[in-house]
């Protein structure tokens, strides 16, 4: 099969070894690596200072307009190739493996899609990089916690009052008596504005003593 299809590297589209999966050597060497859950933790906190409170909070990957990450997210979320995402989780998770902040995380949680883009696209780009997170920590794996209430076309909504609004609300709570006092990890594919990390975050933080602690795939540098 690989004689007429070849599978290729999804970052530089060359043909990929035998030994090689999803990205080529060469890409996976060279791409940018944030090791902020290992040098520096509060990078990706300082996004959200002031807006909601995260116990600790990481990205794998910085994200640069026209780069390789930005090629690979493309891949991930319009073409299909869901088996990025599960890429990308199983590294970060591996590296979360070893920090004793990350395994107390008992609950992973993907931020959702709105219904129509989720039958649109067939799947939650977020949802593969989540399961081998959760896998790798020992933890639960639950995607029926948060719903997206209105859709949006952009990261940055339009007002926070439209956010928080108890009638307008972007995301809502489904299931939550499950997570009381519980470690949830929330993850999502990139962290901009951080919009809508916040408005997730500050649904999930109405659940009685929960902490809450971030992952994403990339972060807009």
């Amino acid at each position: 099969m690989n004689l007429f299809f070849p599978q290729v590297c999804e970052a530089c589209n060359n043909a990929l070894s035998d030994n090689e999966l999803v990205i080529c050597t060469k890409c996976r060497h060279d791409l940018p690596a944030t090791n902020y859950h290992f040098e520096n933790a509060e990078a990706v906190k300082k996004v959200l200072y002031g807006r909601v409170k995260l116990e600790n909070a990481t990205a794998l990957l910085h994200f640069t307009k026209k780069g390789t990450v930005q090629q690979l997210l493309h891949n991930l979320k319009y073409r299909g190739h869901e088996h990025i995402g599960g890429f990308l989780g199983k590294w970060l998770g591996t590296e979360l493996q070893s920090i004793e902040a990350y395994k107390q995380i008992e609950v992973v949680i993907p931020v959702p899609l709105y219904k129509t883009k989720l039958r649109k696209r067939g799947y939650n780009q977020v949802e593969q990089f989540g399961k081998a997170i959760a896998k790798a920590l020992d933890a639960e794996y639950n995607d029926r916690v948060l719903v997206k209430t209105i859709p949006t076309k952009t990261k940055v909504f339009e007002s926070r009052i439209t956010r928080w609004n108890d009638d307008g609300a972007i995301f809502k709570l489904s299931e939550n008596t499950s997570l009381k006092a519980k470690h949830v990890l929330l993850v999502d594919d990139i962290i901009t504005t951080g919009a809508t990390i916040e408005a997730c975050a500050t649904e999930l933080l109405k659940i009685d003593n929960i902490k809450l602690s971030l992952a994403t795939m990339a972060i807009a540098d």
